[in-house]
């Protein structure tokens, strides 16, 4: 992210924003481990979002359709990660939940 966006998100509601710095960045540092972990949990939940669930693809004609089949598609993904959990299988393979 630029520098000008930060500073904005900072001034209008007081958010520090942190980007991890590539390896052959100047100021790299060590990032903090569990928030990259995180953060490949949540590319890997957008990623089965686009995948599985056809996310991108839309017919809504109206921004309360849109929103209804955006709700109906991530609540069906957090019942299948639950369906796993509950199961004692790997919460980030959704396929599983139906076997």
């Amino acid at each position: 992210m630029s520098a000008e966006v930060q500073l904005n998100l900072f001034e209008s509601a007081r958010i520090q924003l942190e980007v991890p710095y590539r390896l052959n960045q100047k100021n790299w540092k060590p990032f903090y481990k569990p928030f990259g972990r995180i953060r490949k949990r949540i590319e890997t939940d957008f990623s089965q979002f686009t995948d599985q669930f056809n996310i991108m693809r839309n017919y809504a004609k109206l921004h309360v359709g849109f929103f209804t089949r955006i709700i109906s598609k991530v609540s069906a993904f957090t019942v299948s990660q639950y369906i796993n959990k509950i199961n004692d299988k790997p919460i980030g393979r959704i396929k599983y939940a139906l076997a």
